[in-house]
């Protein structure tokens, strides 16, 4: 499965760069209080969905190891394993949720900004030396699992999901004191 699209690396660079800027900001101006108001959609907190805005990020690199795998098999193999994963929604869904929950006892404002550096960096890394064939190679999906995620995705359409993924839970933030999501 490839797509013979070629890709704005460029541009995906820059939607990392902003991300990386708009993230550090929410952080750097969020107080305990507005951290800890609740999210307009979701049933998380400020600093939970924070947490799982950046782990948007840190997924992308396990799906590329996915899509190395699974873009050489046979595409039936792919499927089936995309089949087994839309089964396991549930579960996932409960994971998901806990996640955040959990982590922001661990990962405090400042740890994720950092982490956040370091995993945009990765991303850049790893996108600037992917060879064109790499970036058209694809796999099926859990479409269940994340609005974002199509039946068959390329290595390119997984290097732009977090950025999608992250303004979408952008515009759920209730920081700065408002109750309404920040635009």
């Amino acid at each position: 499965m490839t797509s013979a699209d070629p890709m704005d690396r460029q541009a995906v660079h820059n939607e990392y760069e902003r991300t990386r800027q708009t993230f550090h900001r929410l952080l750097d101006a969020a107080s305990k209080d507005d951290l800890a108001r609740p999210t307009c959609g979701t049933k998380w907190t400020n600093e939970q969905l924070l947490w799982h805005m950046l782990f948007g990020y840190m997924v992308v690199r396990a799906l590329l190891i996915l899509v190395r795998v699974f873009g050489r098999l046979p595409r039936w193999v792919g499927k089936m394993f995309a089949q087994v994963l839309n089964a396991a929604t549930p579960p996932f869904d409960l994971v998901n949720y806990l996640g955040p929950c959990g982590a922001v006892k661990v990962y405090g404002p400042r740890r994720m900004g950092a982490k956040f550096d370091r995993v945009i960096g990765s991303l850049q890394r790893h996108l600037t030396a992917e060879s064109e064939a790499d970036l058209a190679r694809g796999m099926h999906y859990p479409v269940r699992w994340d609005p974002f995620f199509k039946d068959c995705m390329t290595l390119a359409d997984i290097y732009r999901y977090p950025t999608q993924h992250f303004d979408f839970h952008h515009r759920q933030l209730t920081l700065g004191g408002n109750e309404s999501p920040v635009s």
